[in-house]
């Protein structure tokens, strides 16, 4: 008769054991340093609940959601068109990261690295760097998205080229073509789904990223947060939050469904 039963849980050894106990360590020492509270913990949602109270309900005046609904327009303006450069720069830049195809491997390490450092940085921080660089407002915001969606999907597409079946390659350098006819004859389709797949996440990432650019002044809807917040305008703030909310969850939904008929096409 077979035996269904779950496997038992093996003892620990010392080593593992000690290990355990430093992980655990290392957690409490990380609350510890966050300033983790239970008396906070108490204490929050009563102060929860009086935000609430003068958040809701949501500002409605027809003045407000017009000003706020250009910002979003705004919003997604920088997040497109940063998304769509960022993406087309990362192909040329992911052909220089990905291991055995037009590079060799000391390129391949200092691309990687340089793409390491990019995704390193917060989006935000890079805002603050455009801002200095080409002053406050929505260009800063959308060269911000530019840079950290080439940090995201240079590494992505790369690593997917990499993935991608050897055999029409072998087969195309085996009758004398050049490398870089073998990696857009055949690479570069091959991995196509992928980059789709990839380009609409980063699209996503870049409309969430560009709603928070305006707290450091990279235009966009972040600065009404902001504004409604330093001036205790709750129910504005709560406005914007709720918009903010409704436009990601339907990009999300849009990007979804595109990525299932694209792809499903491409099959």
């Amino acid at each position: 008769m077979t035996d269904l039963s779950p496997a038992r849980l093996e003892r620990p050894s010392a080593v593992s054991f000690l290990g355990y106990m430093l992980g655990l360590v290392i957690v409490f020492w990380c609350l510890a340093g966050a300033g983790f509270s239970l008396d906070k913990v108490m204490s929050a949602p009563p102060r929860f609940a009086d935000f609430a109270s003068r958040a809701f309900p949501p500002n409605m005046d027809p003045q407000v959601l017009t000003r706020l609904g250009w910002k979003m327009v705004e919003t997604l303006q920088i997040a497109v068109a940063g998304a769509v450069i960022g993406v087309i720069l990362s192909v040329p830049v992911a052909l220089f990261a990905a291991r055995g195809l037009i590079a060799g491997p000391a390129v391949n390490q200092i691309v990687r690295t340089i793409l390491g450092f990019i995704r390193a940085v917060p989006d935000i921080a890079w805002a603050l760097v455009f801002v200095v660089a080409v002053g406050l407002g929505p260009f800063a915001g959308m060269l911000a998205i530019v840079i950290d969606t080439i940090g995201f999907c240079g590494r992505f597409f790369a690593d997917d080229m990499e993935g991608t079946d050897k055999g029409p390659a072998e087969s195309l350098t085996a009758t004398g073509a050049r490398k870089i006819d073998v990696v857009a004859c055949a690479t570069i389709p091959a991995a196509m789904p992928a980059f789709v797949s990839t380009g609409l996440y980063a699209l996503e990432k870049a409309v969430r990223s560009s709603t928070i650019l305006g707290l450091v002044g990279a235009g966009g809807i972040g600065i009404e947060l902001k504004v409604g917040f330093d001036l205790f305008d709750y129910p504005t703030a709560m406005t914007v939050i709720l918009m903010i909310a409704v436009v990601v969850i339907a990009i999300e939904q849009l990007s979804g469904w595109a990525r299932t008929r694209i792809i499903g096409e491409q099959k």
